[in-house]
């Protein structure tokens, strides 16, 4: 299926794809491509050594994927990642 994306839309789609915890499942949601797109998007936008790198990193990655994962509901969030409050950055 051929989609007309905006630069800005195929900015955010790989913005997504690279991040670990953001699933195919969610970037189906939010843009209604499949995992087959989406990799097509990073093959035809990305340096091929760019997309080397972010196969190798995606594939068989549990948390790509929304049945793989190891927790079902909200946001994963490290232990050592600090709180956010009022825009600002909390102190430990």
């Amino acid at each position: 299926m051929m989609h007309n994306f905006t630069p800005i839309e195929i900015d955010r789609i790989i913005e997504m794809a690279w991040e670990d915890r953001t699933t195919f499942d969610a970037i189906n949601f939010q843009f209604g491509i499949k995992e087959q797109e989406v990799i097509e998007i990073m093959r035809t936008n990305l340096k091929r050594s760019s997309f080397k790198l972010w196969r190798k990193r995606v594939s068989g990655r549990n948390t790509k994927h929304e049945k793989k994962r190891n927790f079902l509901k909200g946001r994963f969030k490290c232990s050592r990642q600090r709180s956010i409050s009022n825009n600002k950055i909390a102190k430990r």
